[in-house]
Protein backbone atom coordinates (compact mmCIF):
# COMPACT_ATOMS: atom_id res chain seq x y z
CA UNK A 1 0.00 0.00 0.00
CA UNK A 2 2.85 2.50 0.73
CA UNK A 3 4.30 1.76 -2.62
CA UNK A 4 1.22 2.08 -4.56
CA UNK A 5 0.06 5.23 -2.42
CA UNK A 6 3.89 6.72 -3.02
CA UNK A 7 3.14 6.13 -7.18
CA UNK A 8 -0.09 7.72 -7.00
CA UNK A 9 1.39 10.64 -5.19
CA UNK A 10 4.41 10.89 -7.95
CA UNK A 11 1.92 10.60 -10.67
CA UNK A 12 0.80 14.13 -11.22
CA UNK A 13 4.49 15.44 -10.72
CA UNK A 14 5.03 12.85 -13.50
CA UNK A 15 2.28 14.27 -16.12
CA UNK A 16 3.66 17.87 -15.24
CA UNK A 17 7.35 16.82 -15.96
CA UNK A 18 6.04 15.31 -19.39
CA UNK A 19 3.60 18.63 -20.36
CA UNK A 20 6.84 20.53 -19.74
CA UNK A 21 8.92 18.37 -21.88
CA UNK A 22 6.27 18.46 -24.75
CA UNK A 23 5.79 22.03 -24.20
CA UNK A 24 9.53 22.29 -24.45
CA UNK A 25 9.80 20.90 -28.29
CA UNK A 26 8.80 24.17 -30.01
CA UNK A 27 11.45 26.20 -27.80
CA UNK A 28 14.12 23.73 -29.64
CA UNK A 29 12.66 24.18 -33.17
CA UNK A 30 15.11 27.20 -34.49
CA UNK A 31 13.98 29.72 -37.71
CA UNK A 32 16.16 27.85 -40.93
CA UNK A 33 19.21 29.87 -42.04
CA UNK A 34 19.31 33.14 -44.53
CA UNK A 35 18.89 31.93 -48.21
CA UNK A 36 22.01 31.97 -49.80
CA UNK A 37 22.24 34.48 -52.63
CA UNK A 38 24.57 35.93 -55.01
CA UNK A 39 24.97 39.43 -55.05
CA UNK A 40 26.70 42.41 -57.45
CA UNK A 41 26.97 46.15 -56.00
CA UNK A 42 26.00 48.42 -58.84
CA UNK A 43 28.70 50.91 -59.71
CA UNK A 44 28.46 53.58 -62.12
CA UNK A 45 30.44 53.53 -65.28
CA UNK A 46 30.60 54.65 -69.11
CA UNK A 47 28.14 52.72 -70.81
CA UNK A 48 27.14 52.76 -74.50
CA UNK A 49 24.40 54.65 -75.43
CA UNK A 50 21.95 52.35 -77.47
CA UNK A 51 18.74 53.32 -78.66
CA UNK A 52 16.91 50.62 -79.89
CA UNK A 53 14.01 51.81 -82.80
CA UNK A 54 11.90 49.72 -85.45
CA UNK A 55 12.40 50.52 -89.28
CA UNK A 56 12.72 49.07 -92.59
CA UNK A 57 14.65 48.70 -95.61
CA UNK A 58 14.56 50.59 -98.48
CA UNK A 59 16.63 50.69 -101.84
CA UNK A 60 18.84 53.44 -102.20
CA UNK A 61 17.67 53.96 -105.50
CA UNK A 62 14.47 52.64 -107.38
CA UNK A 63 13.68 53.55 -110.66
CA UNK A 64 10.40 52.55 -112.17
CA UNK A 65 10.24 51.35 -115.53
CA UNK A 66 7.81 52.67 -118.35
CA UNK A 67 7.10 52.54 -121.90
CA UNK A 68 8.09 55.41 -123.53
CA UNK A 69 6.14 54.57 -126.63
CA UNK A 70 3.13 53.21 -127.90
CA UNK A 71 3.35 49.56 -129.34
CA UNK A 72 2.99 46.05 -129.00
CA UNK A 73 5.16 44.04 -126.32
CA UNK A 74 7.17 41.23 -128.48
CA UNK A 75 9.65 39.92 -125.93
CA UNK A 76 10.87 39.77 -122.79
CA UNK A 77 14.72 39.92 -122.95
CA UNK A 78 15.22 39.53 -118.80
CA UNK A 79 15.00 37.09 -116.45
CA UNK A 80 12.84 37.89 -113.32
CA UNK A 81 14.29 38.88 -110.29
CA UNK A 82 17.98 38.92 -111.50
CA UNK A 83 20.59 41.91 -111.37
CA UNK A 84 20.94 43.74 -114.36
CA UNK A 85 23.47 46.61 -115.80
CA UNK A 86 22.13 49.98 -116.77
CA UNK A 87 21.33 50.19 -120.14
CA UNK A 88 20.43 46.66 -120.25
CA UNK A 89 17.34 45.73 -122.68
CA UNK A 90 14.72 44.10 -120.78
CA UNK A 91 11.28 44.13 -123.41
CA UNK A 92 11.13 44.33 -127.26
CA UNK A 93 8.27 46.68 -128.45
CA UNK A 94 7.01 46.12 -132.16
CA UNK A 95 9.05 48.54 -133.94
CA UNK A 96 8.15 48.17 -137.64
CA UNK A 97 5.99 51.83 -137.18
CA UNK A 98 8.93 53.53 -136.14
CA UNK A 99 11.42 51.57 -138.46
CA UNK A 100 9.20 53.64 -141.34
CA UNK A 101 9.46 56.63 -139.53
CA UNK A 102 12.81 56.88 -139.68
CA UNK A 103 13.12 56.27 -143.08
CA UNK A 104 10.65 58.66 -144.05
CA UNK A 105 12.50 61.54 -142.30
CA UNK A 106 15.64 60.19 -143.56
CA UNK A 107 14.00 60.91 -147.35
CA UNK A 108 12.65 64.11 -146.25
CA UNK A 109 16.19 65.29 -145.42
CA UNK A 110 17.68 64.40 -148.54
CA UNK A 111 15.11 66.37 -150.05
CA UNK A 112 15.56 69.54 -147.85
CA UNK A 113 19.22 69.27 -148.52
CA UNK A 114 18.83 69.13 -152.18
CA UNK A 115 16.49 71.83 -152.04
CA UNK A 116 19.07 74.12 -150.03
CA UNK A 117 22.05 73.41 -152.39
CA UNK A 118 19.78 74.47 -155.33
CA UNK A 119 19.04 77.64 -153.96
CA UNK A 120 22.79 78.18 -152.34
CA UNK A 121 23.92 77.86 -156.23
CA UNK A 122 21.61 80.43 -157.24
CA UNK A 123 22.71 82.91 -154.56
CA UNK A 124 26.63 81.81 -155.48
CA UNK A 125 25.59 83.08 -159.36
CA UNK A 126 24.12 86.19 -158.33
CA UNK A 127 26.44 87.55 -156.46
CA UNK A 128 29.01 88.45 -159.13
CA UNK A 129 26.40 89.80 -161.11
CA UNK A 130 24.58 92.43 -158.73
CA UNK A 131 27.70 94.27 -159.11
CA UNK A 132 27.57 95.32 -162.68
CA UNK A 133 23.69 95.23 -162.46
CA UNK A 134 22.95 92.24 -164.60
CA UNK A 135 20.63 90.85 -161.62
CA UNK A 136 18.42 93.26 -160.12
CA UNK A 137 18.63 94.06 -156.19
CA UNK A 138 15.34 92.58 -155.93
CA UNK A 139 16.17 88.98 -157.12
CA UNK A 140 19.31 88.36 -155.43
CA UNK A 141 17.18 89.40 -152.24
CA UNK A 142 14.64 86.97 -153.31
CA UNK A 143 17.51 84.15 -153.65
CA UNK A 144 18.87 84.58 -150.52
CA UNK A 145 15.60 84.88 -148.37
CA UNK A 146 15.31 81.13 -150.38
CA UNK A 147 18.18 79.68 -149.21
CA UNK A 148 17.50 80.84 -145.50
CA UNK A 149 14.36 79.16 -145.82
CA UNK A 150 16.55 75.73 -147.37
CA UNK A 151 18.93 75.86 -144.33
CA UNK A 152 15.39 76.25 -142.41
CA UNK A 153 13.64 72.90 -143.77
CA UNK A 154 17.25 71.44 -143.74
CA UNK A 155 16.85 71.77 -139.75
CA UNK A 156 13.58 70.91 -139.67
CA UNK A 157 14.24 67.76 -141.57
CA UNK A 158 17.03 67.20 -139.27
CA UNK A 159 15.03 67.11 -136.16
CA UNK A 160 11.95 65.48 -137.35
CA UNK A 161 14.16 62.70 -138.09
CA UNK A 162 15.99 62.86 -134.60
CA UNK A 163 12.37 62.77 -133.04
CA UNK A 164 11.37 59.32 -135.59
CA UNK A 165 15.53 58.19 -134.56
CA UNK A 166 14.63 58.51 -130.42
CA UNK A 167 10.88 56.70 -131.32
CA UNK A 168 12.46 54.06 -132.56
CA UNK A 169 15.24 53.53 -129.23
CA UNK A 170 11.75 53.52 -127.19
CA UNK A 171 10.99 50.22 -128.36
CA UNK A 172 13.83 48.64 -126.94
CA UNK A 173 13.32 49.31 -122.82
CA UNK A 174 16.17 49.16 -121.36
CA UNK A 175 17.26 49.56 -117.42
CA UNK A 176 17.68 52.93 -115.94
CA UNK A 177 20.08 52.22 -113.62
CA UNK A 178 22.25 49.08 -111.85
CA UNK A 179 20.37 46.88 -109.40
CA UNK A 180 18.05 44.00 -109.20
CA UNK A 181 15.27 43.90 -111.66
CA UNK A 182 11.66 42.73 -110.63
CA UNK A 183 8.72 40.64 -111.85
CA UNK A 184 6.94 41.60 -115.44
CA UNK A 185 4.01 43.98 -114.85
CA UNK A 186 3.06 42.96 -118.86
CA UNK A 187 3.48 39.95 -121.09
CA UNK A 188 4.45 39.76 -124.55
CA UNK A 189 1.35 40.61 -126.76
CA UNK A 190 0.46 43.29 -124.38
CA UNK A 191 0.06 47.19 -125.72
CA UNK A 192 1.61 49.76 -123.79
CA UNK A 193 1.35 53.48 -123.53
CA UNK A 194 3.93 56.30 -123.85
CA UNK A 195 0.86 58.83 -123.33
CA UNK A 196 -0.01 56.96 -120.09
CA UNK A 197 3.30 56.05 -119.26
CA UNK A 198 2.53 52.18 -118.96
CA UNK A 199 3.90 50.41 -115.36
CA UNK A 200 6.51 47.59 -117.20
CA UNK A 201 8.69 46.77 -114.16
CA UNK A 202 11.25 48.39 -111.22
CA UNK A 203 14.56 48.50 -110.92
CA UNK A 204 16.20 48.48 -107.18
CA UNK A 205 19.30 49.07 -106.54
CA UNK A 206 20.63 46.64 -103.55
CA UNK A 207 24.21 47.77 -102.83
CA UNK A 208 23.96 49.61 -100.26
CA UNK A 209 20.76 49.96 -98.99
CA UNK A 210 18.99 52.57 -96.47
CA UNK A 211 17.50 51.64 -93.28
CA UNK A 212 14.60 53.85 -91.97
CA UNK A 213 13.45 54.49 -88.63
CA UNK A 214 11.32 56.72 -86.96
CA UNK A 215 11.96 58.14 -83.17
CA UNK A 216 9.60 60.65 -81.43
CA UNK A 217 11.03 64.09 -81.38
CA UNK A 218 10.68 64.07 -77.27
CA UNK A 219 13.28 61.09 -77.25
CA UNK A 220 15.43 63.47 -79.90
CA UNK A 221 15.36 66.83 -77.86
CA UNK A 222 15.86 64.36 -74.38
CA UNK A 223 19.02 63.16 -76.30
CA UNK A 224 20.24 66.80 -77.04
CA UNK A 225 19.55 67.72 -73.92
CA UNK A 226 22.21 65.23 -71.97
CA UNK A 227 24.36 66.13 -74.58
CA UNK A 228 24.38 69.70 -73.81
CA UNK A 229 24.70 68.60 -70.46
CA UNK A 230 27.60 66.41 -70.47
CA UNK A 231 26.12 63.39 -69.37
CA UNK A 232 26.59 61.75 -72.97
CA UNK A 233 29.46 62.14 -74.90
CA UNK A 234 29.11 61.61 -78.75
CA UNK A 235 32.74 62.27 -81.05
CA UNK A 236 30.55 63.14 -84.47
CA UNK A 237 27.35 62.18 -86.20
CA UNK A 238 29.29 60.59 -88.91
CA UNK A 239 30.40 58.44 -85.81
CA UNK A 240 27.26 56.87 -85.09
CA UNK A 241 27.60 52.95 -85.35
CA UNK A 242 24.04 51.21 -86.41
CA UNK A 243 23.39 47.61 -85.71
CA UNK A 244 20.26 45.64 -87.39
CA UNK A 245 18.57 42.85 -85.87
CA UNK A 246 16.35 41.04 -88.50
CA UNK A 247 13.08 39.57 -88.40
CA UNK A 248 14.28 36.24 -87.18
CA UNK A 249 15.89 37.98 -84.25
CA UNK A 250 19.66 37.44 -86.01
CA UNK A 251 22.26 39.84 -86.21
CA UNK A 252 22.88 41.18 -89.63
CA UNK A 253 26.47 41.32 -88.73
CA UNK A 254 27.36 44.33 -90.85
CA UNK A 255 27.62 47.56 -89.11
CA UNK A 256 26.25 51.00 -90.49
CA UNK A 257 26.68 54.37 -90.31
CA UNK A 258 23.95 57.03 -89.66
CA UNK A 259 23.50 59.30 -92.40
CA UNK A 260 21.00 61.31 -91.88
CA UNK A 261 18.55 62.72 -89.95
CA UNK A 262 14.90 64.42 -91.11
CA UNK A 263 15.20 68.12 -89.65
CA UNK A 264 11.14 68.40 -89.95
CA UNK A 265 8.77 66.79 -87.30
CA UNK A 266 5.32 64.85 -88.64
CA UNK A 267 2.45 66.55 -86.89
CA UNK A 268 0.56 63.85 -87.12
CA UNK A 269 3.25 61.58 -85.32
CA UNK A 270 5.21 63.39 -83.62
CA UNK A 271 8.04 62.07 -84.86
CA UNK A 272 11.16 62.51 -87.21
CA UNK A 273 13.05 60.16 -89.68
CA UNK A 274 16.25 58.69 -89.32
CA UNK A 275 18.83 56.89 -91.74
CA UNK A 276 21.35 54.31 -91.99
CA UNK A 277 23.34 52.84 -95.09
CA UNK A 278 24.31 49.39 -95.34
CA UNK A 279 26.42 47.31 -97.20
CA UNK A 280 24.35 44.68 -98.85
CA UNK A 281 26.88 42.32 -100.21
CA UNK A 282 25.00 39.23 -99.95
CA UNK A 283 21.54 40.92 -100.83
CA UNK A 284 20.58 39.76 -97.29
CA UNK A 285 18.61 43.06 -97.00
CA UNK A 286 15.70 43.92 -99.27
CA UNK A 287 13.34 46.50 -99.78
CA UNK A 288 10.58 46.50 -97.41
CA UNK A 289 11.68 44.13 -94.83
CA UNK A 290 11.52 45.24 -91.22
CA UNK A 291 14.67 45.78 -89.02
CA UNK A 292 15.15 46.83 -85.35
CA UNK A 293 18.31 48.87 -85.35
CA UNK A 294 20.58 49.15 -82.10
CA UNK A 295 21.81 53.13 -82.65
CA UNK A 296 25.49 53.48 -80.81
CA UNK A 297 24.69 57.01 -80.10
CA UNK A 298 28.13 58.07 -78.10
CA UNK A 299 28.95 57.14 -74.33
CA UNK A 300 26.53 57.27 -71.24
CA UNK A 301 28.12 58.86 -68.23
CA UNK A 302 27.87 57.28 -64.81
CA UNK A 303 25.02 54.86 -65.84
CA UNK A 304 24.38 51.82 -64.14
CA UNK A 305 23.58 48.15 -65.93
CA UNK A 306 22.91 44.86 -64.04
CA UNK A 307 23.19 41.22 -65.61
CA UNK A 308 20.40 39.78 -67.73
CA UNK A 309 19.61 37.28 -65.07
CA UNK A 310 18.96 39.56 -62.17
CA UNK A 311 15.83 41.05 -64.15
CA UNK A 312 12.49 39.92 -63.40
CA UNK A 313 9.86 40.60 -65.27
CA UNK A 314 5.97 40.40 -64.58
CA UNK A 315 4.25 41.71 -67.62
CA UNK A 316 6.15 44.98 -68.75
CA UNK A 317 7.24 45.58 -65.64
CA UNK A 318 10.78 44.53 -64.72
CA UNK A 319 12.07 44.45 -61.06
CA UNK A 320 15.18 43.95 -59.53
CA UNK A 321 15.62 42.05 -55.71
CA UNK A 322 17.95 44.25 -53.87
CA UNK A 323 19.61 43.75 -50.39
CA UNK A 324 17.83 45.96 -47.81
CA UNK A 325 18.88 46.92 -44.00
CA UNK A 326 19.28 43.62 -41.97
CA UNK A 327 20.09 41.13 -45.20
CA UNK A 328 16.53 41.50 -45.94
CA UNK A 329 15.24 41.23 -49.95
CA UNK A 330 13.81 44.36 -51.23
CA UNK A 331 11.94 44.18 -54.21
CA UNK A 332 12.58 47.41 -56.74
CA UNK A 333 10.67 48.49 -59.80
CA UNK A 334 13.21 49.60 -62.69
CA UNK A 335 12.85 51.02 -66.12
CA UNK A 336 15.08 48.97 -68.20
CA UNK A 337 16.97 50.77 -71.21
CA UNK A 338 18.74 48.72 -73.95
CA UNK A 339 20.00 45.08 -73.70
CA UNK A 340 23.74 45.06 -74.08
CA UNK A 341 26.63 42.67 -73.92
CA UNK A 342 24.63 40.10 -71.58
CA UNK A 343 23.19 43.40 -69.44
CA UNK A 344 20.17 45.56 -69.08
CA UNK A 345 21.44 49.34 -69.19
CA UNK A 346 18.89 50.54 -66.42
CA UNK A 347 17.56 53.87 -67.17
CA UNK A 348 15.99 54.39 -63.42
CA UNK A 349 15.52 52.68 -60.12
CA UNK A 350 19.00 51.60 -59.21
CA UNK A 351 21.50 53.98 -58.17
CA UNK A 352 25.21 53.28 -57.33
CA UNK A 353 26.21 50.92 -54.34
CA UNK A 354 22.80 48.61 -54.34
CA UNK A 355 23.66 45.54 -54.14
CA UNK A 356 21.48 43.30 -56.27
CA UNK A 357 20.81 39.81 -56.10
CA UNK A 358 21.73 38.12 -59.62
CA UNK A 359 21.52 34.15 -58.31
CA UNK A 360 19.39 32.73 -55.90
CA UNK A 361 15.91 35.19 -56.24
CA UNK A 362 14.00 32.56 -57.45
CA UNK A 363 14.13 30.89 -53.61
CA UNK A 364 12.88 33.73 -51.69
CA UNK A 365 10.87 36.03 -51.28
CA UNK A 366 10.38 40.25 -50.54
CA UNK A 367 10.96 40.78 -46.57
CA UNK A 368 12.98 37.41 -46.00
CA UNK A 369 16.15 37.53 -45.07
CA UNK A 370 19.33 36.01 -46.95
CA UNK A 371 23.01 35.41 -46.81
CA UNK A 372 24.78 37.49 -49.95
CA UNK A 373 27.52 36.58 -51.13
CA UNK A 374 29.65 38.51 -54.08
CA UNK A 375 29.14 37.05 -57.41
CA UNK A 376 31.99 35.70 -59.19
CA UNK A 377 32.75 38.50 -61.93
CA UNK A 378 34.41 41.40 -61.46
CA UNK A 379 33.04 45.15 -60.80
CA UNK A 380 33.00 46.64 -64.70
CA UNK A 381 32.88 42.55 -66.25
CA UNK A 382 29.75 41.11 -67.39
CA UNK A 383 28.91 38.31 -65.11
CA UNK A 384 28.46 35.16 -67.05
CA UNK A 385 25.84 32.45 -65.88
CA UNK A 386 26.88 30.53 -62.74
CA UNK A 387 27.01 26.70 -63.47
CA UNK A 388 23.86 24.85 -62.42
CA UNK A 389 25.91 22.58 -60.64
CA UNK A 390 27.05 25.84 -58.61
CA UNK A 391 23.85 27.80 -57.66
CA UNK A 392 21.95 28.17 -54.50
CA UNK A 393 19.43 25.71 -55.62
CA UNK A 394 21.99 23.28 -56.33
CA UNK A 395 23.92 24.00 -52.89
CA UNK A 396 22.65 26.10 -49.92
CA UNK A 397 19.07 26.51 -51.62
CA UNK A 398 17.83 23.17 -51.26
Amino acid sequence: MIVFSSLVRSAPAVALVGLAACGDKPAEQTAPPPAPVAIVTIRAENLPNVIELPGRIEAVRTAEVRARTNGIVLRRLYKEGTDVREGAPLFQIDAREYRAQVQQGQAALQRALAARANAASVVARYRPLVADRSVSGQENDSAVSQLRQADAQVAEARATLAQSQLQLSFTTVRAPLTGRVGRAEVTEGALVSGTEATLMTRVDQLAPVYAVFTQSNSAILDTIAQIRSGELRIASANSVDVRLILDNGADYGIVGRLDFTDQSVDPQTGSQTTRAVFPNPARTLAPGQFVRARITAGTMRGGVAVPTRAVQFKGEQASVSVIGQGNTLVARPIQLGTQVGGRWIVLSGLKPGDRVVVDGWQKVRPGQKVAPRDASARPGQHPTATPASQTPAATGGR
